[in-house]
């Protein structure tokens, strides 16, 4: 008996209750319950969004290493006060959001889209607040190179934040890719931060940040892609 036969006969009996035979009702029970198996529960969610920001900060550390900490070398204790914490909260929030997503029925900490839109704006004004050096030599140049680094490691970081949560399934497939993107993107940043010397003020809050605005958006598009590939419905709210 398979699935198409199934779908017909409870289409049946929804049709027309009562003219189904209960025997024929009995062997698909018996049918769905044999293929059942017990799976191992997911870990709590606190364990996941750890392991999620762990993820994220060990590849900005490697990131860095491979490429030179010069950026907080340069940095006032001031500024690294600010804005790694900053940093840290976004993180920490991205990666619950992830969690929340992944997990069907989870109550979300923070829609996807306010968190993608506030984060950035929220860390654009950390570096307003103490960047003050306005030139703009080489700024699409070197802006460039930063966001192609920043997306190059936001890759890695996105495909391992994929395999903690492998077991997990999205409802909604594009809110997932957006916030996945978003957490990906802030190991992008994260090795930034570490690594690039260059503080003027336009070139840390545009390119850096879009570094973030970049990945989740393709988070997103991979997200839909995926959905429209295997066929499932739009989601609704939960």
């Amino acid at each position: 008996m398979n699935d198409q036969k199934i779908d017909d006969i409870l289409k049946q009996a929804a049709q027309a209750p009562g003219q189904v035979d209960p025997a024929l009702l009995e062997r698909i029970a018996g049918a769905i319950q044999s293929s059942l198996r017990p799976v191992r529960p997911l870990p709590p969610a606190w364990v996941l969004s750890l392991g999620l920001v762990l993820v994220c900060v060990a590849v900005a550390l490697a990131g860095a290493a491979r490429s030179g900490f010069y950026g907080i070398q340069k940095m006032t204790d001031l500024e690294r006060a600010l804005i790694f914490p900053a940093l840290g909260i976004f993180m920490a929030l991205a990666a619950m959001a992830c969690v929340g997503e992944m997990i069907p029925g989870s109550r979300r900490p923070v829609a996807p889209g306010s968190l993608v839109a506030g984060g950035s704006l929220a860390l654009a004004a950390v570096f307003a607040a103490l960047f003050h050096d306005y030139q703009t030599a080489h700024f699409v140049s070197q802006g460039l190179v930063c966001l192609a680094a920043g997306l190059f490691y936001a890759v890695p970081a996105a495909l391992a934040s994929w395999l903690v949560l492998r077991r997990g399934f999205a409802v909604n497939a594009a809110a997932a890719g957006l916030v996945t993107g978003t957490l990906a993107g802030l190991a992008g940043v994260t090795m930034l931060e570490l690594h690039c010397p260059n503080f003027e003020a336009p070139h840390v809050m545009v390119w850096h940040t879009a570094v973030i605005l970049v990945s989740a958006g393709a988070g997103a598009l991979v997200g839909r892609w995926r959905r429209m590939r295997t066929g499932d419905a739009p989601s609704g709210s939960r």
